[in-house]
């Protein structure tokens, strides 16, 4: 019998050791809770996030090993530049966070259902609206072709989930966002749990202890969220050519 901590409604600001989490299923700490601004912030402030079904409780995770892409090492490949040459596709931030969640929402191949149910929209809108949370759009005209979304703590983002309508939509979001936070110096973005599919984009896997050392320095990191606000957007073949978004390198 699997016994897990139930959160206290009345104390959004506390977690269990994320490092309780159980082995199996693979770093499941606690159930219960709600998806408040406070406590989805201190859960990531403490490398910790939720993943659950919709009509099922709010289960909170901190696996071991923690999947995680490197600012430095994230830039468009060959085969990227190749298939997107010519594309006339523009690059925003934060002009449709809503839209970006729900296309991230939507059906999959092999997928039944998904876990970004309405109160997750919900609640990282109100994530958003705070500016803790923040999305990367790829457009081809007034068409979104693709986009990622996640939090922002501090100099830590936190990847969500990603999409794309068009192909190569979700790997240029995804670079696009990489460029930027290697200008504003974030040195990783978190991934959470890895699969054939970000290992393949270049995740890597690293320690929980590991990953607990970088959050804890990373989320205390000075930074100025109001630096998400007003970015022009860009031509996507900046991102492609020279690898950077708002800065030359």
């Amino acid at each position: 019998m699997i016994r897990l901590p139930r959160l206290d409604d009345r104390a959004p600001g506390h977690f269990p050791d994320p490092r309780t989490a159980l082995i199996e299923p693979n770093g499941l700490l606690a159930f219960g809770g709600d998806l408040s601004p406070m406590r989805l912030m201190t859960a990531y402030a403490n490398g910790i996030f939720p993943w659950y079904n919709e009509n099922e409780p709010i289960l909170w995770w901190s696996p071991d090993p923690r999947c995680v892409f490197h600012t430095d090492s994230l830039r468009p490949n060959r085969s990227l530049r190749r298939a997107l040459q010519g594309k006339a596709w523009t690059v925003t931030v934060n002009r449709a966070f809503r839209a970006v969640m729900q296309a991230c929402a939507g059906p999959r191949p092999g997928q039944f259902g998904t876990w970004i149910s309405a109160a997750m929209m919900d609640a990282y809108e109100a994530l958003h609206h705070l500016g803790y949370a923040h999305s990367v759009e790829v457009w081809e005209q007034e068409r979104l072709a693709g986009g990622v979304y996640g939090v922002s703590m501090g100099r830590l983002f936190c990847g969500e989930s990603m999409f794309s309508a068009q192909s190569g939509g979700s790997k240029l979001a995804l670079c696009a966002l990489a460029a930027l936070l290697r200008e504003w110096k974030f040195p990783l973005i978190d991934a959470q749990v890895s699969n054939p599919h970000l290992l393949g984009l270049g995740a890597v896997e690293i320690s929980r202890d590991a990953f607990l050392e970088n959050v804890a320095t990373l989320v205390t990191a000075p930074f100025d969220e109001k630096q998400w606000k007003d970015l022009p957007g860009i031509p996507a073949q900046r991102i492609l050519e020279n690898g950077c978004f708002t800065l030359r390198e």
